[in-house]
């Protein structure tokens, strides 16, 4: 069975080392000749929007993937009127815009803060009496790890003009203003979904997995989350990816994020693929999120997603620390992307396993004292 994936980086990458074990062969689709990927698989060196390239990536393909949400909404289309892509172009043209991504929600009663798009400067004043501040500013599409957005925390005697500024500082394009969310912990549900001939869908659920950014960066993820103790969080989870997954007939792996609040889960954002915060699962589940994204996309069995004890990864960003001085600590597994370091970059991430969470806490203060960023 021949899988494409769009992209070829880090995610790509893990892709394709949980597909090989199984059988799968791997093309990309890739405009950067040394990507991550390149040695996993035939690697079709196009942009993502050039025809010539779909044509040479489409041929003989058992089923298309992609392994980033920016994929231009043309190239889903043309793939997805040739061969099965999963998930599909509905799902990323959701994903691909902070608007359909928030209505989405709100259609199906999954908590959202209060929102409002702006498309040009006219229309700053109505929205910021209907979201006044502290809130954020978002461009509508694109942006991530940070990117794209401020946080407007003081309304001041013009708060108009505090977003207009902000506006003008993310280029004056379509931008959607959220309420600001006052949350105790980040959290993330990773699920799979996948067709089940004669037996519908069937839908498997990770645990929540808690998130600790920095400079708007996934610092570190802890699973399952300690913020939920009384595993309530996570039914309320499960509930709301389930209409999610459900409404949009999706195959594949997703991730939706939440805010913790005082009155339960209000979400953030989806991204229909395998996700940072799921890394861990590579080594502290039974099956990963990657092989189990292959095993819905290729309509296999899906794989348990059971936890092996808790599991703590830190993500390796701009530049890596020498390995040896991770590999003396008990149970740490280093992932690494093969990237050149620059600042900002997502280079590996490093995976520490155990039967509880306190088991790992000295061997995670250890790990955070050798990881240094440059962001």
């Amino acid at each position: 069975m021949k899988i494409g994936v769009v992209g070829g980086g880090q995610l790509g990458r893990m892709l394709g080392l949980a597909g090989l074990p199984l059988g799968f062969q791997f093309r990309f689709l890739e405009p950067a000749a040394d990507c991550p990927a390149a040695r996993l698989g035939e690697i079709i060196r196009a942009p993502y929007d050039d025809l010539d390239g779909l044509e040479r990536f489409a041929q003989d393909l058992s089923f298309a993937t992609y392994e980033f949400e920016n994929v231009p909404a043309e190239t889903a289309q043309w793939l997805s009127e040739r061969l099965m892509l999963a998930p599909t172009a509905r799902a990323l043209a959701i994903a691909q815009d902070r608007i359909a991504e928030k209505t989405t929600f709100r259609d199906l009663a999954i908590p959202v803060q209060n929102f409002i798009g702006i498309s040009s400067a006219n229309e700053i004043d109505a929205a910021v009496r209907k979201v006044p501040l502290p809130a954020v500013l978002k461009t509508r599409r694109l942006g991530y790890d940070g990117k794209g957005q401020r946080v407007l925390r003081t309304n001041g005697d013009d708060a108009a003009a505090t977003v207009r500024t902000a506006w003008d500082e993310l280029g004056r394009v379509p931008c959607i203003l959220e309420s600001f969310v006052d949350f105790s912990a980040e959290v993330s549900m990773i699920a799979v979904r996948a067709r089940a001939p004669g037996h519908g869908s069937v839908i498997a659920f990770y645990p929540l997995t808690q998130n600790e950014h920095r400079h708007g960066i996934l610092w570190k993820s802890q699973a399952p989350a300690p913020c939920d103790r009384d595993g309530q969080l996570a039914d309320a989870a499960q509930k709301y990816v389930r209409a999610l997954l459900e409404s949009l007939d999706y195959v594949g792996v997703i991730a939706v994020e939440f805010f913790v609040t005082p009155s339960g889960l209000v979400a953030n954002e989806m991204a229909p693929r395998v996700h940072n915060s799921g890394h861990w699962t590579i080594d502290g589940a039974v099956t990963s999120q990657f092989e189990n994204h292959l095993r819905a996309v290729g309509s296999m069995p899906l794989g348990s997603t059971e936890c092996k004890g808790s599991s703590v990864m830190i993500n390796l960003v701009g530049r890596t620390p020498i390995n040896s001085r991770i590999m003396e600590i008990p149970n740490a597994k280093l992932h690494l992307y093969g990237k050149g370091a620059r600042a900002g970059r997502k280079l590996g991430h490093v995976t520490l396993t155990g039967p509880t969470a306190k088991s790992l806490e000295a061997a995670t203060a250890e790990l955070e004292k050798i990881v240094v960023w440059d962001v």
